[in-house]
């Protein structure tokens, strides 16, 4: 094998380990997405045994992160990448801690759902669980579209799903008001009350978790850290044209 040759073949050793690891992040992405479809199914629906499946099945998204963490520092101790290569390693590596967390907050959401599903009054209060399952559809369908911009590196994507979150905010600050409201009036709904708190902070979370995949889908592309910035701010970087080092 000549010079060129060993070059050539390094190089596509080197794009299909990328290759490898944007289909593992995009791989537990799904997984992730399903655990968080089945606790707000769980939560909606009061599925305790599907609930319990939610929380059994964790260490599943801790061992992916854990996976391609692992890969991720060995081609950046082997390779020592640049450029776009780089970001993708660092973009990478960031979002699966996010989509770890994004796991461990639908654990969240199936242990509530457990301790609902042993309250024989849960089910008098249909209001609050409908405008959960609503919330959790919405914030649902921005992890989605967080890791279909990453699949696809579309920062156009990115940016609408940030738009999203600020609905996500309307949307947990109301259910909020009302959850109040519930136990001002009846204080016996008050355990109640506070499970679907907790289950609401953990959507709203997971929607913020979703806007950082975007912001790191834009440093991917653009070049530049969006992050801690206006959602205005994060819009023009993303649609600007220019970016960092290729």
């Amino acid at each position: 094998m000549d010079q060129n040759e060993l070059h050539s073949h390094i190089s596509q050793q080197f794009d299909a380990e990328l290759n490898d690891i944007r289909s593992r992040v995009l791989e537990m992405g799904g997984f992730v997405e399903q655990q968080l479809s089945n606790a707000i199914h769980s939560l909606a629906e009061n599925d305790s045994e599907l609930a319990e499946l939610v929380v059994s099945s964790d260490y599943k998204v801790n061992a992916m992160e854990v996976g391609i963490d692992e890969e991720c520092v060995q081609i950046l101790a082997r390779r020592q990448p640049a450029a776009s290569d780089l970001r993708l390693v660092i973009a990478a590596i960031k979002t699966i801690t996010d989509l770890e967390r994004i796991g461990d907050e639908a654990e969240r959401i199936g242990r509530m759902a457990v301790h609902l599903a042993e309250r024989p009054t849960s089910r008098k209060h249909k209001s609050p669980l409908a405008d959960i399952e609503h919330l959790g559809e919405h914030v649902r369908r921005m992890l989605h579209n967080a890791l279909d911009s990453f699949a696809r590196l579309d920062v156009d994507l990115a940016v609408n799903v940030a738009h999203e979150d600020r609905k996500v905010d309307q949307e947990y600050e109301g259910l909020m008001r009302q959850l109040i409201t519930f136990m001002m009036e009846d204080p016996r709904s008050i355990p109640y009350a506070l499970d679907i708190m907790w289950s609401a902070r953990a959507l709203e979370r997971i929607g913020d978790r979703s806007c950082n995949i975007c912001e790191y889908v834009i440093y991917l592309v653009r070049g530049k850290d969006v992050r801690h910035v206006s959602l205005e701010q994060m819009e023009l970087e993303a649609r600007s044209k220019t970016s960092g080092t290729h």
